[in-house]
């Protein structure tokens, strides 16, 4: 193992469109778990990462929510920084795409690419919305899947049968935001050669990526490798490229890894050092964590980018599986799609830290959240094994005698220098990011421990044998230590506490063979207490019920603006809708309201909850999906449209007993249906 190593780790960037989940956890706390242990090692660590923040998902939802795109990935960032700190997840900085040292970056990377000859402009035609009024990316089409038949399936792949095509196979297919049909539009599009570098990528990628992954990617150079589209038009939230008038943006995926090594040029300026002081620095060993669903963006294009530009690529790309609950895809119908936040209401942090840890290896098989073993291994082990020698001991010392430890007796000895002995083999599982060796090592060691603990029995020895007794919990102690110094990369506030107990700070790897005699120690401070099932089941019915509330306020937003593939529009005539019998439209019973309150709901991007007079005394609570185009003072008083037989709904934010009329094609281009001057409250609609 080399002395004083220089590291610098990434993760993949979040997306700023969405929020932290316990899938996204898995990567960013084994890149946790490692970085807290290379430095504990004495190693100089800097743990990078940063907010996606580009491309036409983050513009259309900004549109969507009536704010700028600038203020959509502040909020986002503000998010994202906050469930990560309080996951624990330590970065040295954590940055955005968004900035200027990015920006800087894509152009440079450019400016290498066209000098190289590694770029051609082509035309090509492209799906165009001409009612939004921009190029569709993939994930913005929608159509009847040419394989199975599956509807309402993206434009690039289906969820049912798992096939991958083109948009132009589908059938029936529509734009998603807006459900008109698009057409195909000429465009001109600049490609990154991608073939140029295939030679390079065959020795490259056996040489930075394991060896299941090294297999896989290689599949792809069975023939020549496709060039890579690297520009967008605009409409487009993202930096323009140099030279076409700000007419063509960097793909998201040109310019999100640069943010790798934009967040490092940032965090080298904050120490008087420059981008190249760090990533060009032979001494510098550089990882990439990442999921396994993007392992090609970085192992092919990556890798490429970097060679055209003349800098070096990273030591190695460590890839991961996906996280399954229960054994399955994580369900938002069934409540285990759980957000950080969510989890973060009902369970301490270190328990997932925990149980990750127990699971996580260097493969990139998927590891399942088994919710029922989570908590019984985290009551049995950290609980019940673990935190049991330091409660036990630390507590009968403190208030049984006086609170000062004295030497180990010669079993106890014996068994301080077992546990000292495993450093090296639990420091190996740990560099080979077998996590979950490591905390089976550590496992067995408080189990032999707690043996001791209870073959002494020192309860039973206080008042016959004090000084034997002593002994016995000064051992205890000396072993909780250790084990607390082997978890701390995985468990960091809990260590703080030990620490606090027994008067330290800050454990370094090297503290293992240091044993505490003759010191007082401080009062115990519980460190983990054991989970209640019922606090997983209210998460769980939490996370259901807030993704079923986000399905039911896009429902709102759909049923008062339609969005249907036979939408009429300037560019094609919709198709006759189906006849309906006078009698049906009867069924609808249509009043006019006055809006007597209107409130924010702070909690919802869309939401505004309304008081409806409806006449005859009849108030109705409404909650619209209207809140991007109306402050609530602007309907204070107004006369409105309301459908009142609508079956209530039970949202999240209350009951919802009715609908308001809009037109429009949602977000700020809503606009609620008033009545003329002389219709009263209460009068239905005929």
């Amino acid at each position: 193992m080399n002395q004083n190593r220089k590291i610098l780790i990434t993760c993949a960037l979040p997306y700023a469109n969405g929020y932290i989940h316990l899938g996204h956890l898995v990567e960013y706390l084994q890149a946790d778990f490692w970085a807290r242990f290379q430095t504990m090692r004495g190693h100089e660590c800097i743990y990078i990462c940063a907010d996606d923040t580009h491309g036409t998902p983050i513009m259309v939802k900004a549109r969507e929510m009536g704010i700028t795109p600038e203020a959509l990935i502040a909020k986002s960032y503000e998010d994202h920084s906050k469930d990560f700190a309080d996951f624990q997840v330590q970065f040295s900085l954590y940055g955005s795409t968004n900035s200027q040292e990015n920006k800087n970056l894509c152009e440079y990377f450019y400016k290498k690419m066209v000098e190289g000859g590694h770029t051609r402009t082509q035309a090509i035609q492209q799906l165009y919305c001409n009612h939004d009024k921009m190029f569709l990316p993939d994930r913005f089409v929608k159509g009847t899947c040419p394989k199975c038949g599956a509807k309402e399936q993206y434009g690039d792949s289906c969820d049912v049968c798992g096939s991958t095509y083109s948009p132009s196979d589908m059938k029936d297919v529509h734009c998603s935001m807006c459900g008109n049909a698009p057409v195909l539009k000429d465009s001109e599009s600049i490609f990154f050669k991608l073939n140029d570098f295939k030679k390079y990528l065959e020795t490259w990628i056996p040489e930075h990526c394991s060896p299941e992954i090294s297999k896989k990617m290689l599949e792809w150079f069975n023939e020549d490798l496709h060039d890579l589209d690297i520009s967008r038009d605009e409409p487009y939230f993202g930096f323009a490229i140099p030279g076409t008038n700000n007419k063509k943006f960097f793909y998201v995926w040109v310019d999100a890894p640069m943010g790798y090594m934009s967040t490092t040029e940032q965090w080298a300026r904050s120490q008087k050092l420059s981008l190249n002081d760090i990533w060009q620095d032979p001494q510098r060993e550089i990882y990439h964590f990442i999921g396994k669903d993007i392992a090609r963006f970085h192992t092919i294009f990556w890798p490429a980018f970097l060679k055209a530009a003349e800098f070096r690529s990273p030591n190695q790309v460590f890839v991961h599986g996906h996280l399954m609950v229960n054994g399955e895809k994580m369900s938002k119908s069934k409540g285990t799609f759980i957000a950080a936040r969510t989890y973060l209401n009902h369970l301490n942090p270190e328990y997932l830290r925990y149980y990750y840890s127990t699971k996580l290896n260097s493969s990139v098989d998927d590891i399942d959240l088994n919710l029922e073993d989570f908590v019984n291994r985290v009551n049995s082990e950290l609980v019940g094994k673990i935190t049991n020698l330091g409660s036990r001991g630390g507590q009968m010392l403190k208030k049984k005698m006086d609170g000062v430890m004295s030497t180990p007796d010669e079993e106890g000895e014996k068994l301080i220098a077992h546990a000292q002995k495993t450093a090296d083999s639990i420091a190996a599982h740990y560099e080979a990011r077998d996590f979950a060796k490591a905390i089976n090592e550590i496992r067995s060691l408080a189990d032999e421990a707690n043996k001791y603990f209870d073959e002494k029995a020192p309860w039973k020895t206080l008042e016959t044998d004090p000084a034997g007794t002593k002994q016995v919990i000064t051992t205890t102690l000396n072993m909780f230590r250790l084990l607390a110094i082997y978890l701390k990369p995985v468990l960091p506030f809990y260590t703080e506490k030990v620490e606090k107990l027994l008067g330290e700070q800050d454990y370094k790897w090297s503290d293992i063979h240091t044993v505490l005699k003759n010191r007082p120690i401080n009062d115990y401070e519980h460190l983990a207490t054991r989970i209640e099932p019922d606090k997983v089941k209210a998460m769980v019915e939490e996370s259901r019920k807030i993704n079923e509330e986000i399905q039911a306020a896009k429902k709102t937003t759909t049923t008062a603006t339609p969005k249907t593939a036979t939408a009429p529009s300037e560019e094609r005539n919709a198709e006759r809708p189906a006849e309906i019998e006078f009698s049906d439209f009867e069924k609808v019973d249509l009043r006019i309201g006055q809006v007597i309150e209107a409130e924010e709901i702070k909690e919802a991007d869309k939401l505004l909850r309304l008081k409806v007079d409806i006449g005859d005394g009849q108030v109705r609570q409404i909650i619209a999906g209207i809140k991007s185009a109306y402050k609530p003072e602007q309907l204070l008083g107004r006369k409105i449209l309301v459908c009142v037989n609508l079956k209530p709904r039970k949202m999240k934010f209350g009951m919802s007993e009715g609908m308001v009329l809009a037109a429009g094609s949602g977000g700020s281009d809503l606009f609620v249906l008033s009545a003329d001057d002389g219709a009263k409250v209460g009068q239905r609609v005929k």
